[in-house]
């Protein structure tokens, strides 16, 4: 028996134990909610949940949050925003930081409980991951998600929610939750009264494959609906998607949330109810469990009037119940592993140095014009820094983030890792977004110290970008764009005008790119002869920068989202349609593409092969490829596969498996990878999974087997044939 088919037997006797387990817990929650009152049960479909001391049921918040580390609750280690820890496009990676992250957790869980601190964001339910599809570049909240590739968010997906919630056959670390369901991508200031329509194809195919494997896959605790209504309904009472996707089609277990005050849109905004009594009648009906508001107050007048059968009721209220069971709320605390957990477990130097591994692995080495990174100590004296993110700590934690106990900006990494031998000097170059730093200042106000430094320095480091004052959730404090969504993919204010003076010099120039989205920097590509992208890197995101610098760390990181040239190839930003629409759909060439990023060493793959060149339904086809390093130092490099169905306007090469490898020079290693009959299939205009009759191309590479990665890389994949002898309806579509 080999080995994958042993651990496939474990994984479901572990998942046989946890069901059995759970149908216990289920148990013990129905008999307490039988003893509950209406307005007990009706308490305890709200987030803050109150206590029912004549039960022994304890006051509880179910508001909380970890997207990249334990956040808003005081310090935790602060790992790199969600984005960046997709450009590692390392699965094992993500489950490590979410095992840390659900440590961290029950750590500060833990202490406040000995405290008697039971307030927000003080629980064990988090809501992460988001997997939404990073479908615009200009959505501000789309560096809260792993990009624009519903494989890639449904792996990452799936490896974080299994690091969260713990492999203990009896008990759950935390509770995550997949978020926002679904078909949510803005426009952030239309999301409370936007009608996201989408094609049964496009949501199968695009918008749901994430989800359904959070669900179906890594069992998720937790899902959250969307602000935004999807074909007329709105998500947190959508009939379609609560009950006929997700409880129905999919089999979810768990307890569905609201997002916050998302209940009040249906008749403020949405207009699709009169009241707020209707209003939290719809969404509990409908299957929303959990109301992060305080609508479902009404749900004792609309129980009493008719509005909600106390069997919903009451089923709302044993799925919440059965969450804080599974997660020991309920036992004693002796009995649950977690719950022994030490608070020095909180942000320890092993954390912090996951979190700079993190951080490394993410960063994408765009450009490197005659091998100008790394860079030589040896043969530098003095280094410029220059730019609104050389010293900004906001660039690097993005949004949902906790507080480090140590930050560690661009400027700070690289003065540290540099000691005294080499001089740095510093400019802020520009305002981020503004025409000029001091408020009485002139326009462009650092300019001349921008020369200055140049004139000094052997070699600059461009720190140009974004923060999350500049991209975010609508409504966030201090968000220069009131929705939070970018109006174009710009650089902001003068960094342009900063970056080509630097330019100008004549001297080296590295740009360093801090965003979590991708920007139209065509001038750059053009003229600038080495760009990183750091996203937003993390507490230690400094560090990690003048690591990948000077050459002690080799860049891995790939594109999780396609760079753009300009603004206006985008469709409308309301068009939910995917045609024309990231590298699945897109017709022209990208700046750089999606899955693309360059290294300091070299690697070949060869000797691609397939255990079989037909697929038929219910096959499976192995895919075994020897990958080397043939360059001078250590790498790592991810092995991607794509898929092309051939015939007429399907999509172009979709990836369908991925795989990190770590070697040293001259170094080889055999990879296999499973692509099983679905990677071939495709969803028809009426939602169904059809796997149709002709011949799909298998791209086994690096990279895209796309025109631009090509040319960037100078590699191509390699091409095999894969045909499908008849078509086969894979799965009907539920709806």
């Amino acid at each position: 028996m080999n080995s994958k088919r042993i651990e496939n037997q474990v994984k479901g006797q572990d998942k046989g134990m946890k069901a059995e387990k759970t149908k216990e817990y289920r148990k013990r929650a129905e008999e307490l909610v039988a003893s509950m009152t209406l307005e007990e049960k009706v308490s305890q479909t709200l987030f803050g949940a109150a206590a029912i001391p004549r039960l022994g049921v304890k006051s509880y918040n179910w508001w909380n949050e970890a997207l990249h580390g334990v956040a808003r609750a005081g310090v935790a280690t602060v790992f790199p925003q969600a984005i960046g820890m997709a450009a590692a496009f390392d699965e094992d990676l993500l489950q490590e930081v979410a095992e840390v992250i659900s440590t961290e957790a029950r750590a500060k869980f833990n202490m406040q409980q000995k405290y008697g601190d039971t307030d927000i964001y003080k629980g064990l339910t988090f809501w992460s991951p988001n997997v939404n599809i990073f479908r615009d570049p200009r959505w501000g909240r789309g560096h809260e998600t792993y990009g624009e590739d519903p494989y890639l968010t449904s792996r990452l997906g799936v490896r974080f929610i299994e690091g969260m919630q713990g492999d203990d056959e009896n008990y759950m670390k935390v509770a995550a939750c997949a978020k926002h369901f679904a078909v949510h991508s803005g426009p952030e200031n239309e999301r409370h009264s936007f009608n996201a329509v989408v094609s049964k194809q496009d949501l199968f195919e695009t918008y749901l494959p994430a989800f359904e494997a959070c669900v179906r896959e890594a069992k998720v605790e937790t899902v959250m609906g969307a602000y935004n209504r999807t074909n007329g309904e709105p998500c947190c009472g959508s009939k379609t998607l609560l009950l006929n996707i997700l409880r129905e089609a999919w089999g979810f277990e768990g307890h569905v949330t609201s997002d916050c005050w998302a209940v009040k849109d249906f008749h403020e905004y949405h207009g699709v109810t009169n009241s707020a009594l209707e209003s939290a009648a719809m969404a509990m009906q409908n299957g929303c469990d959990l109301n992060c508001g305080n609508l479902f107050w009404y749900l004792t007048e609309a129980v009493n009037r008719g509005l909600v059968t106390q069997e919903r009721l009451d089923e709302a209220v044993v799925n919440l119940m059965t969450t804080r069971m599974k997660l020991g709320l309920f036992d004693d605390p002796e009995k649950v592993p977690y719950s022994q957990i030490s608070f020095a477990e909180n942000d320890s130097r092993a954390n912090d140095a996951l979190s700079r591994k993190a951080a490394r692995k993410s960063i994408v080495l765009l450009k490197n014009e005659n091998d100008l990174l790394p860079l030589d100590k040896n043969k530098i004296h003095t280094i410029g820094i220059i730019g609104p993110n050389a010293n900004n700590r906001r660039a690097l934690v993005g949004n949902y983030e906790g507080t480090a106990s140590r930050y560690y900006t661009i400027s700070e990494g690289i003065q540290d890792y540099v000691g005294d031998e080499i001089r740095v000097v510093l400019s802020e170059g520009c305002h981020l977004f503004k025409k000029k730093v001091e408020g009485l200042g002139q326009e462009n106000d650092r300019l001349s110290e921008v020369r200055g430094v140049c004139d000094m320095s052997d070699v600059v480091i461009a720190c140009m970008g974004l923060d999350a004052g500049m991209e975010g959730e609508e409504g966030d404090a201090g968000n220069e764009y009131a929705g939070g969504d970018k109006p174009d993919l710009s650089l902001p204010g003068l960094q342009q005008e900063v970056l080509e003076t630097i330019y100008e010099s004549g001297k080296p120039v590295v740009l360093v790119l801090l965003s979590g989205s991708a920007l139209a920097v065509t001038w750059a590509d053009e003229h600038i002869p080495a760009i990183l992208q750091g996203w937003y890197p993390g507490a230690e995101g400094g560090r990690a920068i003048a690591e990948i610098l000077f050459g002690d760390y080799s860049p891995e990181g790939k594109l999780p989202v396609t760079f753009y040239r300009t603004t206006e190839e985008l469709p409308a930003f309301t068009d939910y349609a995917m045609k024309n629409r990231t590298y699945r759909y897109m017709k022209q060439d990208a700046l750089y593409p999606f899955g693309y990023g360059l290294s300091y060493t070299g690697f070949s793959l060869e000797k691609a092969k397939l255990s079989a060149d037909v697929v038929c339904g219910g096959d499976a086809i192995r895919v075994k490829t020897t990958i080397t390093n043939t360059g001078k130092v250590k790498g790592a490099e991810t092995i991607q596969i794509y898929v092309k169905v051939n015939g007429e306007e399907t999509p172009n090469p979709q990836l369908k498996g991925l795989k990190k490898v770590e070697l040293a020079p001259g170094e080889s290693q055999e990879v296999e990878m499973i692509l099983d009959d679905r990677a071939f299939a495709l969803r028809d205009e009426n939602g169904d999974l059809v796997l149709e009759k002709g011949t799909c191309q298998v791209y086994v590479g690096t990279h895209q087997p796309d025109r631009r990665s090509c040319q960037l890389t100078g590699q191509m994949p390699e091409v095999l044939t894969v045909t499908v002898p008849e078509t086969v309806v894979l799965e009907k579509c539920c709806i």
